[in-house]
């Protein structure tokens, strides 16, 4: 195995429609010479040392992202495609009739395993993730080695950076031991920004308080190749338990398999803090705030305009 492929691999999931935004937000243009969000965060990684990217996506929207986005970043990095489909499924199982929804970002990883052979992270295709976690999550996966146990990473936001004034949002909010690793994530789906901070609510009427600084997840993990293994090892189980009880919507999520990991002794996960802000287009109403924060960072110098030339 020669050294190219020993080094870290960007893995961008792209495959999913965003239903709140109302389309697909990986090739909406957003930069001032009209790149996506998920151009910045590949010349992001570029620079931090990153050479190789697999983009997962799925077969309907194969021909626009490849046109739109992957020819671009093909002609700086090493490019591959897989795809996350519902027939993607181990032997024995099929979708059940009328699911739609994909099966979560457990799954999405799941489908790229034939391209992973050397520490891999996974960033969203529609998150703007910064610089400084670039550089971070590179540096770390540079050295991530197991031994007794797993050793993963993940970047993680302070909350009050996260957030947008346009509706909720949904966070993993993060708990750590006194080393900086990973304790656990506790998934709070409803938060809200407010004059007196954010709140979350678990049933819609009762508002409680957050940490605005508490380290919160933005899905931006670093794995060893055996995190696949565990994925392999426990999909079927979600298959059989979890997809009959609630066959159109049941999700594999990473963070739920990361924290069986850890409650089982298998696993630590380092937690890197960015203090960069975070910019989504969660909601479409979020779409012109993100145009004036790249094209802001762009008049700064940080990035080049055009991005790829």
């Amino acid at each position: 195995m020669n050294e190219q492929k020993k080094s870290p691999i960007l893995l961008v999931m792209a495959a999913g429609m965003g239903s709140r935004y109302g389309g697909l937000k990986q090739m909406d243009p957003v930069g001032p010479a009209g790149e996506s969000i998920l151009d910045f965060s590949v010349y992001d990684a570029c620079r931090a040392g990153f050479r190789r990217v697999i983009f997962l996506i799925n077969h309907k929207i194969d021909a626009d992202f490849r046109r739109l986005v992957g020819d671009r970043i093909a002609r700086h990095l090493d490019v591959s495609y897989a795809y996350q489909e519902l027939s993607a499924l181990p032997d024995g199982f099929s979708a059940p009739e009328g699911r739609v929804k994909p099966f979560g970002t457990g799954h999405a990883v799941l489908c790229c395993r034939n391209l992973i052979d050397a520490p891999f992270a996974v960033i969203n295709a529609d998150d703007y993730y910064g610089p400084h976690a670039f550089r971070q999550a590179y540096e770390a996966l540079s050295h991530l080695e197991d031994d007794e146990k797993q050793r993963f990473m993940m970047v993680a936001y302070r909350l009050k950076n996260t957030l947008t004034e346009n509706g909720y949002v949904a966070r993993g909010v993060c708990e750590t031991h006194p080393d900086g690793t990973l304790k656990e994530i506790h998934e709070r789906t409803h938060i809200i920004s407010t004059m007196d901070g954010p709140l979350y609510t678990e049933d819609g009427e009762c508002y409680r308080r957050l940490d605005p600084d508490a380290p919160v997840s933005m899905n931006m993990w670093g794995f060893t190749p055996s995190l696949l293994t565990a994925l392999a090892e426990r999909f079927p189980l979600f298959l059989r338990r979890d997809v009959p009880a609630n066959p159109l919507k049941a999700e594999f999520f990473l963070p739920f398999v990361v924290n069986d990991l850890l409650d089982e002794g298998k696993a630590t996960v380092k937690v890197l803090r960015s203090e960069d802000r975070w910019w989504g287009v969660t909601y479409r109403e979020d779409r012109p705030q993100v145009c004036a924060a790249l094209q802001s960072l762009t008049d700064s110098g940080l990035y080049p305009s055009p991005l790829w030339d």
